[in-house]
């Protein structure tokens, strides 16, 4: 049982049905006139949009880490400096890691949850428009609404977590989650892969929702199973979208800063700052907004890196 046998099977079912008719040959579009000055025109609009909010602020950013440009005072030029000073800034270096390991933690059960939720509501049985709100939901509601209570929930002799833990005689109900480095680490992470398997979910959905019934039929015909038909079937077809929810988590991931802003603080310490949270921390509490940029860049070139390669990735699957 192989993905080109189910294939091979679905196109000799669909080429045995007919198509019931003739289909005439396009005409040939005649006589039309190319406006270049008014498709320029158009796109003006778009252009003036990108360059001011997208290409300036990053050509100015890139200025700003070539300076030791302080918040408030005069700076001046100072080459590559600040790049050079990255590798030495522990600060930053944590925080890198920090981010990493974060990335790491949940990137994959957000593709996990996502998908296994996309299965449970794809057929249109009782209760799979319910659900598929009810599993959407914490996405709309927005990662800093969510943090904010999941902040109130998680207080040692208040929070709704504990008193349940506590019925269940899990724990003692007074658990400080929020001052240790691994219990804030892995109660952020639940919060962030219940929050965003819900739009995984969505991307996943569609993707098999335009896959054709022919497929599954043909393997229903040469007895495969779930799995089988999970494998060869859902899966290469789906392809293009699972690495577009991967690129998706993991740039959310590097980006990750309201969720440990809100629950956190960094802390204990310095333990839970992600690179932005550090950035945060260097322009506008240290005021050392040339060093910020400079960071800001290398972040903005890995993001870029990633955002290529799931171009290559969508690419080599369509």
């Amino acid at each position: 049982m192989t993905q080109e046998t189910i294939q091979t099977a679905a196109g000799q079912r669909w080429a045995g049905r007919g198509t019931g008719g003739t289909t005439r040959p396009g005409k040939r579009r005649t006589g039309i006139v190319r406006r270049p000055k008014i498709g320029m025109l158009f796109v003006m609009p778009a252009f003036v949009f990108v360059a001011v909010f997208v290409l300036f602020p990053l050509g100015f950013a890139i200025y700003m880490s070539l300076t030791n440009w302080p918040l408030i005072g005069a700076y001046h030029f100072s080459g590559v400096h600040n790049y050079a000073a990255l590798g030495k800034d522990p600060g930053f270096i944590h925080s890198v890691l920090f981010t990493l390991l974060y990335t790491g933690i949940v990137t994959v059960p957000i593709l996990v949850v996502g998908y296994g939720l996309a299965v449970l509501i794809r057929s249109n049985r009782r209760g799979s428009v319910f659900l598929r709100t009810a599993f959407f939901l914490p996405y709309v509601i927005g990662l800093p609404t969510l943090s904010y209570i999941i902040l109130l929930e998680l207080q040692p002799n208040s929070g709704a977590v504990n008193w349940v833990l506590a019925r269940l005689h899990i724990t003692n109900g007074a658990t400080a989650w929020l001052v240790n480095t691994n219990l804030a680490l892995a109660a952020t992470c639940v919060l962030v892969i219940w929050f965003a398997s819900g739009l995984t979910m969505v991307l996943l959905l569609g993707a098999m929702q335009g896959i054709s019934d022919d497929l599954y039929e043909s393997a229903d015909v040469l007895g495969a199973s779930w799995w089988e038909k999970e494998r060869y079937v859902t899966l290469p077809l789906v392809r293009p979208t699972i690495a577009l929810s991967l690129i998706i988590s993991i740039i959310g991931s590097f980006l990750a800063f309201n969720q440990f802003f809100i629950l956190t603080q960094g802390g204990p310490g310095t333990s839970t700052f992600t690179v932005v949270m550090w950035i945060y921390q260097t322009a506008f509490v240290q005021l050392h907004v040339g060093a910020a940029a400079a960071m800001s860049v290398v972040l903005i070139a890995v993001v870029g890196v990633i955002s290529f390669v799931q171009f290559l990735l969508l690419r080599s699957n369509t």
